[in-house]
């Protein structure tokens, strides 16, 4: 009966049962990791081509506003040559000419530029192409029901005309400085005049500002939005940097940060137009990184569980079996009293009828190595004697009993490498270790064979070694024979091994182990006790 190799194979089969489990869930874990990686580079290469998009409107809105400042410059240079023109032909006609066909034409062909013409001490004197103003004053006129009479309204309108014109005189002079028209004998007068284009290049430049508010914000959008995954943005020439939304950027050493960033994920390289070119490095989000490490962490958490679980259970488990064992013995040495006591009486009776002493006397032997068994029993559960005491003798009383109680053929050999080597120890319970692992090597060597015993010592330990020449243990049993259960016999409980490890470890606080085994060779027995 093998009970160890049954429970063995239960404990592989949960193993592998675990294992499956535990590479079922991280295969999951890792794909679902995939997913969302691939997930993050989609939404990184997704940016870059908004952020191509983004460069070409960039280079489109600067390229358009160029081209329309510079139209407007044109115009701003044609009208003023144009009002040049006009104040030539005003020069040409108070003179006396042939033909004033070509100056009137000039004159009249003004009907776009706003003028203000007066005198040297800039009174007004009249004004060209303000018809929006004339409208403007007379709805303000006939808004006011106290000016209905022609003379007033006629004087209300001059006089609101004229404050008007003076207000635009000082705002146009601080754009283009006037012009001077000479007509006769010293006479001069002045031209103040507006851009047609003013309002358009106001505007021109309003929209500009807003264009230029736009990609601000959509740069920000791109760039420093924070729910974006981590990526820094540099131009691929100067290695300057456009953009990054990562908080750790080390703009004192780029390049390592770069470097860093290189060896976790390969960069995109981003045409900007115009043989500009962007490049992309970027590095997952710290959730994704959160996601690789979470399984490996609940695992731990939920071996450390099952630990905790299991040593709980082991420490009640290994209770119930020292009070099974406890039980056990100390039934055994109780239902063991009576037929000693019965054998005592029987050898007396012998030994009064006259049989031979030799045979009465062995009957004694056996008689008190059984009290011995009993009185072994009856100390399993209670708290250990210790003494100081000799080991040589003990192992020497053990070898003379089993001596004559083993096959002939099988030799018993006990030496003592120095005498009166001491140890702390219980000599019944320590007899009773040394002949369960001698019986072993008795059934072990299967015919003619050897068992020696060296007894010797090193500083403040003493070591018991047990040689046979039997058939060995082989190398995946060497630490699984002190277990419960665990016999190579056809009959047996296997239990022999692990009452002389409780023996020596639990009682003596000493060590028993396996020091060698070579199958069809033999097996050496270590037992250590403190000096």
């Amino acid at each position: 009966m093998n009970l160890y190799h049954k429970k063995q194979r239960w404990k592989i089969a949960l193993m592998a049962f675990a294992v499956l489990l535990v590479g079922a869930s991280l295969w999951f874990s890792f794909s679902l990791v995939s997913k969302v990686q691939e997930k993050e580079v989609d939404r990184i290469e997704q940016w870059a081509d908004a952020v191509k998009r983004k460069s070409e409107l960039v280079k489109l809105t600067n390229q358009t506003f160029e081209e329309l400042r510079l139209a407007l410059m044109d115009l701003k240079d044609y009208e003023r040559w144009k009002v040049k023109l006009w104040t030539l032909a005003m020069d040409q006609i108070n003179k006396p000419l042939n033909d004033y066909t070509l100056v009137l034409n000039i004159l009249q062909s003004n009907a776009e530029i706003p003028m203000i013409v007066t005198d040297m001490g800039e009174n007004v004197i009249s004004s060209y192409n303000l018809n929006t103003l004339d409208s403007s004053i007379l709805r303000s006129i006939e808004a006011r029901s106290d000016y209905t009479e022609k003379g007033r309204f006629d004087t209300l309108f001059d006089r609101m005309k004229n404050d008007t014109l003076r207000r635009y005189i000082a705002f146009w002079r601080a754009e283009h400085e006037p012009l001077e028209i000479d007509l006769y004998a010293g006479v001069k007068q002045r031209v103040f005049y507006f851009d047609s284009t003013y309002f358009k290049t106001l505007r021109l430049g309003q929209l500009k500002d807003l264009g230029d508010s736009l990609l601000t914000s959509f740069s920000d959008e791109l760039v420093t939005n924070e729910y974006l995954v981590p990526v820094l943005f540099i131009d691929q020439s100067d290695r300057s940097v456009i953009g990054t939304n990562m908080q750790d950027f080390d703009t004192s050493n780029p390049a390592g940060f770069i470097e860093r960033l290189t060896s976790q994920n390969d960069s995109i390289l981003v045409d900007l137009g115009g043989n500009s070119k962007g490049v992309i490095y970027y590095e997952h989000s710290p959730e994704l990184t959160q996601m690789k490490y979470f399984p490996f962490v609940q695992f731990f958490i939920i071996g450390l569980f099952i630990l905790i679980a299991y040593l709980g259970f082991s420490t009640f488990r290994k209770a119930e079996q020292d009070q099974v064992w406890v039980g056990m013995a100390k039934e055994t040495a109780h239902q063991l009293g009576t037929p000693i006591s019965s054998l005592m009486a029987w050898n007396e009776i012998l030994a009064g009828q006259g049989v031979d002493k030799n045979i009465t006397k062995e009957i004694e032997t056996d008689i008190d190595r059984l009290t011995k068994v009993t009185d072994r029993f009856s100390k399993i559960g209670s708290v250990s004697a210790l003494k100081q005491g000799d080991v040589a003798e003990v192992v020497s009383k053990s070898v003379d009993y089993l001596r004559k109680r083993i096959s002939g053929k099988i030799e018993l050999v006990f030496k003592a490498e120095e005498p009166g080597i001491t140890a702390q120890m219980n000599p019944s319970l320590l007899e009773w270790v040394i002949e369960n692992i001698c019986k072993n090597a008795v059934d072990a060597i299967e015919g003619a064979g050897s068992i020696h015993l060296i007894l010797h010592r090193k500083e403040d330990e003493v070591y018991l070694d047990i040689t046979d020449t039997g058939k060995g243990i082989p190398a995946n049993k060497l630490k699984t024979v002190f277990e419960p259960g665990y016999t190579t016999k056809q009959r047996g409980w296997g239990l022999g091994l692990s009452l002389v490890k409780r023996i020596v470890n639990d009682f003596h606080r000493g060590k028993v182990y396996v020091l060698s085994s070579t199958p069809g060779t033999g097996t050496t027995f270590r037992i250590v006790l403190r000096a």
